[in-house]
């Protein structure tokens, strides 16, 4: 798939999956159920213990079910691994020109982090293809509503403090998606092996995010 298709697939779905664990054991399967739910495009983050084993064993298992990503990508060495273990797309925590140039060389995709207007504006002149706003729960719906207003070109994707109660506002504050963390794969859910509630939540959210969109 092309670039330009998977960033279309990206916005079209509206839900990035952030999978964040303290063990590896059961992330192919945990990435198995929120694809059952409908949520298709995943972040396997580098605090993953065995995070390049984790992404190879999920695009071995998974294949093209899922535009699968790497989260957590603090240097270009980090992320070239990334690429090369079968990650499709980089999301970073904050803005660093080498993972974006290293994207750009290979023709990824990538998201790195920001927060303050001058932040955002910089990652996308560097030629972010998204600019993740983390920690988002800090500056809530209202900062993506005001940047609409001097930066309307910036595909803007809130991280942090997204949940059910919270993602509406966001996608009609102007987000392009959601990054979702925690509040889709529950750390508690995870541990025990409940793949059914993470199904559930991820169905949850996808229908969320088709109402809102559908409202507009």
């Amino acid at each position: 798939m092309s670039k330009e298709n998977q960033l279309r697939q990206i916005l079209e779905s509206g839900i990035v999956a952030v999978v964040r664990s303290p063990d590896s054991q059961q992330l192919v399967e945990v990435v198995r159920a929120l694809a059952d739910g409908g949520v298709t495009v995943v972040e396997i983050t580098m605090t993953v213990p065995d995070a390049l084993g984790v992404v190879r064993q999920v695009r071995q298992a998974l294949g093209d079910r899922v535009l699968l990503g790497a989260g957590t990508i603090l240097d270009a060495e980090t992320a070239r691994a990334a690429l090369l273990a079968g990650a499709e797309y980089l999301v970073a925590p904050t803005v660093n020109l080498d993972v974006i140039r290293l994207c750009q060389r290979y023709s990824k995709l990538v998201m790195p982090g920001a927060f303050t207007p001058t932040e955002i504006l910089a990652a996308w002149e560097a030629g972010a293809d998204i600019v993740k706003v983390f920690p988002a729960e800090v500056v809530g719906p209202a900062f993506f509503k005001a940047m609409r207003g001097p930066l309307p070109q910036i595909r803007l994707m809130p991280t942090g403090g997204v949940d059910l109660t919270t993602a509406a506002d966001f996608l009609r504050a102007g987000a392009c998606c959601l990054g979702l963390g925690s509040q889709l794969v529950e750390p508690r859910a995870v541990a025990e092996g409940n793949f059914d509630r993470i199904r559930s939540l991820a169905h949850q959210y996808v229908t969320l995010v088709e109402t809102v969109r559908g409202g507009r």
